[in-house]
């Protein structure tokens, strides 16, 4: 991809996996962003990593590459349990923000969060990358031009035994250090948790992006074999009846995907991993002319197209197709929702949780 004249420059914090395997080298690639610094407390880590990607600075502590004036904006890529405080120091020098998901780790910290950016005109974005495949994007498309109301919203997200012999074959081997920061504990120790936060997030995200505002769940936990199978009733703002189905994990191949019911038509889609780098396959039946309709969806290379998004957004005034503030604070809520249902084997509103999951 030949570069714009102007690239947004960009710091990185955190040289852990998820930077190693998807931050990294979406910045290089992206047409509109420069890998302009790196920090990270272990400085071994930090070493290998600028040799590897080369950025124009490195630095040991974030407070010194947010004082840093050419950094425009940061991507946060620490623990979940870092996030908030981390772009609360961010925010406050200053700077534009694209933290991992989820947002954070409870609603409390959340809409600290949100209150603190209240009239902010700085860009906050978070990282659901599944906003920027293709297919999942032409499907809202549909979904707000053509399919009319929604009456049912099916969504799944089986994670597998299998999956990390093909996500190991696709990514780089990465670099770990006995210096990286990490939080108290283990955070996946608590499976529960750790599921919900980390797979959740993506499900979530995704039955938002497409079926609109969620009022409440209805949530049944099964928990067999080692494994996690959390099945979600959802009442959406639209009226629409909805199902989330969150399997951790199957005996088989991943499954991600959603189908949709509507008015004037209906919406099939199959995700794939992120790291194929490939486009859901998504169908969109249209009653106006009778046909389906499926792109082709070249460039899937999500983690790249978020950035871009991000940089247009903040160079060029473009609308945020990013999940933003509020969409992190919802999806906070709606996660701890999830975990209260099963607690309490009843339907929880969203507006009346608290805590964390």
């Amino acid at each position: 991809m030949k570069k714009e004249p102007r690239l947004l420059r960009l710091g990185v914090l955190g040289c852990g996996p998820i930077s190693q395997i998807a931050h990294f080298d979406a910045i290089r690639k992206a047409r509109n962003a420069e890998l302009y610094a790196i920090c990270d407390l272990a400085d071994d880590l930090r070493a290998k990593m600028t040799a590897l990607h080369e950025p124009h600075k490195a630095y040991s502590k974030f407070e010194e590459m947010l004082a840093d004036p050419q950094v425009e904006a940061v991507i946060i890529a620490a623990a979940d349990q870092f996030h908030v405080p981390l772009s609360l120091l961010a925010i406050a020098a200053g700077k534009h923000v694209l933290v991992e998901k989820p947002l954070g780790v409870s609603t409390e910290e959340c809409e600290t969060m949100r209150q603190r950016l209240r009239g902010n005109k700085l860009v906050f974005q978070i990282g659901n990358n599944r906003r920027f495949d293709p297919g999942i994007a032409f499907a809202r498309h549909f979904i707000q031009e053509e399919l009319g109301q929604m009456m049912a919203f099916k969504a799944w997200y089986c994670d597998s035994t299998y999956r990390y012999t093909m996500t190991d074959n696709l990514q780089p081997i990465t670099s770990t250090s006995p210096q990286a920061r990490r939080p108290e504990g283990n955070p996946k120790a608590d499976k529960r948790r750790y599921f919900i936060l980390t797979h959740a997030s993506h499900l979530v995200d995704t039955a938002r992006f497409l079926g609109g505002e969620l009022v409440s769940v209805r949530a049944r936990l099964a928990e067999k074999f080692g494994a996690f199978c959390w099945f979600v009733e959802v009442e959406f703002a639209n009226g629409a009846l909805g199902h989330l189905d969150l399997t951790i994990p199957v005996r088989g191949d991943f499954e991600e995907g959603f189908q949709i019911y509507g008015e004037q038509g209906s919406v099939n889609g199959r995700v794939y991993l992120p790291w194929f780098h490939k486009s859901s396959v998504v169908e969109c039946f249209s009653v106006k002319d009778g046909q389906f309709h499926r792109p082709l969806g070249e460039d899937a290379h999500t983690y790249k197209r978020q950035i871009e998004g991000f940089a247009d957004t903040i160079l060029r005034g473009a609308p945020q197709h990013g999940a933003n503030l509020d969409d992190g604070v919802a999806a906070m809520r709606a996660m701890v929702a999830i975990a209260r249902s099963v607690e309490a084997g009843k339907s929880v509103r969203l507006a009346d949780v608290g805590g964390g999951v």
